[in-house]
């Protein structure tokens, strides 16, 4: 009976939205995880179930669904329960959500040990281990992936195969984007590194590998024997074969998942993508059993193997950094927003923006112009994520220029010139800018924002539609201010297209409509409440769809003159 596996000898690392990843170790049976409390692992998304998922300690470690609303997933596959291995990803089914990724503890074998083992098995073919040198081989190698440096790594596999042809020396190539390939690591026998500088492998005998997408192995240069050499008899006469003296070489071109018919060939393999290539070159001529090109087969399939795992290891890390660059930025954006709102004489004032990536393309602003006259405004720059962030934070730097008394038609000019002069930026923005006066006069200018609601008494009304295009958009677009009035007691609501646009998971907007029927009534409603009705409706509506734009709010109340006379 398989043993139960220690508790606690397990981990998972977690990486979700706009948080930093982190890692939590399995410490109990079951382990639960889900979005509500009392989970070992309480995940903070409203599109996960209270009680998603189980891990249980049993023969192995299982992912078990406990109910997750649209199934469980581990490596992209729906599951009800299954088995876990080192490296498992496991999923909600949901975009940009949690994902976990499950972790053992390292293998009480060491490698030298096992690498030990490898080296005193005998080259003999008759010998009972040469088959056992495949399956020792690729134990190794298996723990090799995870435990050791990758040039590390690396270095190991070459050794392995230059002891196994008995080559003088051996070449890892790698592809790179810019050229064809590029030199990874060079060894001698015994292990001994060469420069790269002064390997110069047979250009010919590589260039026939990768044309051909399988291997290249030649035993004797200097004997003409078509049973012998099999491949193109130009590589006798290829120049660095000649100047260097070589009788032997090996070339085995290795592919990302590449999926071999049987273990003595990779020349019928199913190909991914080009990695690299293994190559191998001697002064002596060799005798290659079936055996030694199995384990060659094996050692290309692992090198293969580790470059692949290295290159999404490298996509990890450098996921990881965005995401931190992306957090900082979010850090950022979000302290150049407004915080601890505080009301004026003549004005209650309410905000909120929820970005549905890291950082968004919207934002509001509210200011003091004067003891009497407040300015307000809220934007939304075409796009979303990192580009669109950027232009909010220009564009908030520019309209911070009204603070100092700069005329806001003139702004709003300006900034329509300079971003259609900057064609390359290639964003646009619609904003809705007012300024509240004591008496309830609202200057404003509508840059082709969705018109703010106006609730006064029993009305929901619309009456801000006047205006002009997005800025950016057109560039001999020009901008006029407009005038309005408001009565002691109504209520400004400004939003951006993410709350009107939201959908449901059947593609149906909520829609301006909807919100108008929710703001009326609710002229007396605290601002704080009202906004948090809003939202609600929203979250509501969309019953765990995705948020597919940001999400923002200005609630703006007159309170009359008296007010400030008051105060």
């Amino acid at each position: 009976m398989p043993d139960v596996p220690t508790i606690g000898d397990a981990l998972l690392e977690i990486s979700g939205p706009d948080k930093p990843s982190r890692s939590v170790n399995i410490d109990q049976s079951p382990f639960l995880i889900g979005r509500g409390r009392g989970n070992q692992l309480q995940l903070s998304d409203g599109r996960i179930s209270r009680n998603a998922a189980g891990i249980l300690a049993e023969d192995n470690y299982y992912i078990e669904d406990r109910g997750q609303r649209g199934g469980m997933f581990v490596n992209g596959k729906k599951v009800t329960k299954q088995a876990l291995h080192d490296g498992d990803i496991i999923s909600f089914g949901l975009d940009a959500s949690h994902q976990l990724v499950f972790r053992t503890a390292a293998s009480s074998a060491t490698v030298a040990h096992l690498l030990s083992r490898i080296e005193n098995i005998t080259h003999d073919d008759s010998s009972p281990g040469g088959l056992s040198k495949i399956n020792l081989l690729l134990e190794a190698t298996m723990l090799l992936h995870s435990r050791l440096p990758l040039d590390a790594v690396l270095g190991a596999m070459l050794d392995h195969a230059i002891a196994v042809t008995q080559a003088d020396r051996g070449l890892l190539l790698e592809a790179n984007p810019k050229a064809l390939f590029t030199g990874r690591l060079a060894r001698g026998s015994k292990g001994v590194p060469i420069p790269l500088e002064n390997f110069c492998p047979s250009q010919t005998a590589i260039g026939l590998a990768i044309q051909r997408q399988s291997s290249v192995i030649t035993e004797d240069l200097n004997r003409d024997d078509p049973n012998l050499n099999r491949d193109d008899p130009n590589l006798q006469a290829a120049q660095s074969i000649i100047s260097q003296r070589l009788r032997t070489v090996v070339v085995i071109p290795l592919y990302a998942m590449s999926r071999a018919n049987s273990a003595e060939s990779l020349i019928h393999a199913e190909h991914g993508q080009f990695l690299g290539a293994l190559y191998l070159d001697s002064r002596r001529p060799a005798a290659f059993s079936k055996i030694d090109r199995q384990i060659l087969d094996a050692i290309a399939s692992e090198a293969a193997s580790i470059l692949d795992n290295a290159r999404l290891v490298e996509r990890e890390r450098e996921r990881q950094r965005l995401e931190q660059e992306l957090s900082i930025a979010r850090e950022i954006q979000q302290a150049l927003l407004p915080c601890g709102l505080r009301n004026f004489p003549h004005l209650e004032i309410s905000g909120t923006n929820l970005p549905c990536l890291a950082v968004g393309g919207d934002y509001f602003d509210i200011f003091p112009l004067s003891d009497d006259r407040t300015a307000f405004l809220i934007a939304d720059v075409s796009g979303k994520g990192l580009g669109a962030a950027l232009l909010t934070t220009m564009l908030q730097g520019a309209l911070s220029g009204m603070k100092m008394g700069a005329d806001p038609v003139s702004v709003f000019n300006h900034i329509n010139r300079f971003l259609c002069e900057h064609a390359e930026v290639g964003r646009y923005a619609t904003m809705f800018f007012g300024i509240l006066g004591r008496y309830g006069r609202v200057e404003f200018i509508n840059a082709g924002h969705p018109s703010p609601l106006l609730i006064r008494r029993d009305e929901v009304m619309e009456p801000f539609c006047e205006g002009g295009f997005p800025v950016g958009l057109i560039s001999d677009a020009s901008y006029v201010a407009c005038n309005s009035v408001l009565d002691p007691g109504d209520t400004l609501v400004l939003f951006s297209d993410g709350v009107t646009e939201a959908m449901d998971p059947n593609e149906h907007m909520f829609g301006t409509d909807r919100l108008r029927e929710l703001l009326l009534g609710q002229n007396e409603v605290p601002l704080d409440s009202l906004q948090k009705t809003i939202l609600q409706a929203v979250r509501e509506f969309s019953r765990g769809a995705n948020q597919a734009d940001d999400i923002t709010l200005v609630l703006a109340r007159y309170r009359g003159p008296t007010s400030l006379a008051a105060a």
